[in-house]
């Protein structure tokens, strides 16, 4: 039985990028209580998986996701030169063994935020939010024939992680920040940021993925500032979207979406909402 207590969550901002860098590189990421059941139910008949199996049930949960490619990378074989871009690749890479002998029980955020109610709803918005752009990302980028489609959905679904591991670890502060901007619908997130964290989530983010030697391709797509490459605008419209569309289609953020969306894709603007509409039917 593990008698292992939870680390203690953070309730004060950390002095700076390098201490909040510091601090996650080396943190329990705990993932979805499904994903911690569904790896167990999979360790009892081991014989039976195979990658492909472990990276579909990996697919729908972004901590899950990232710890894998964050393993992956930083285990990497030196005779390895390319980057392992995919959760199934990454598996294919260790073995199925090694794989269950890297990947114990899992903590779930479900008990991790137990005591924490206003923080367990908070990171549930950010990881449904998640799910809905990587499902949004993945059509345009099937449309669009990208050969990297399958990175584009893992980009677009770590595409908020850090905000993710902030409610899961400093639940207090991500809920000032979430507090701040419902009682002031323009107040900019990386105002908020800097305020409560003394960073922004962004910055947060993309030094994590160069700590953890995420592939290139993947820091690359997910770097808004790249936003003229196809595949960035591929992501950050998903996410743009399934942000404004949330709660309703009736956003008027939305029409601005669909218009950029719509040269992306080279359709109408028509043809554009309705092939959006689809996706969700």
């Amino acid at each position: 039985m593990d008698t292992t207590l939870p680390a203690p969550f953070i309730t004060q901002a950390l002095r700076d990028l390098d201490a909040w860098v510091a601090h996650f590189r080396d943190a329990e990421i705990p993932v979805l209580g499904s994903t911690a059941d569904a790896l167990e139910a999979m360790r009892a008949n081991e014989d039976d998986v195979d990658a492909n199996l472990i990276g579909e049930m990996v697919a729908d949960d972004p901590l899950m996701t990232l710890k894998v490619l964050a393993y992956a990378s930083t285990h990497r074989p030196p005779r390895l030169i390319t980057d392992v871009e995919t959760v199934t690749a990454a598996v294919v890479m260790m073995g199925i063994s090694p794989f269950f002998g890297n990947f114990g029980r899992q903590p779930a955020i479900e008990d991790r935020l137990a005591g924490e109610p206003e923080a367990l709803e908070g990171v549930g918005e950010v990881l449904r939010r998640a799910h809905r752009a990587a499902q949004f990302a993945l059509s345009f980028a099937v449309h669009r024939m990208d050969h990297d489609a399958a990175v584009i959905y893992e980009a677009t679904l770590l595409h908020d992680f850090a905000e993710m591991l902030l409610w899961c670890h400093a639940p207090t502060l991500a809920l000032r920040i979430r507090t701040a901007q419902k009682a002031d619908p323009t107040l900019r997130s990386h105002v908020v940021q800097q305020q409560v964290l003394n960073i922004q989530l962004f910055d947060l983010q993309q030094a994590l993925m160069r700590a953890w030697a995420l592939p290139e391709l993947l820091i690359r797509i997910t770097d808004d500032r790249h936003a003229r490459h196809p595949s960035v605008q591929n992501v950050m419209l998903a996410v743009r979207l399934a942000r404004h569309s949330a709660e309703s289609w009736d956003n008027p953020a939305i029409p601005d979406d669909i218009a950029a969306l719509s040269q992306l894709l080279n359709l109408s603007v028509p043809a554009t909402l309705q092939f959006v509409r689809d996706i969700e039917s």
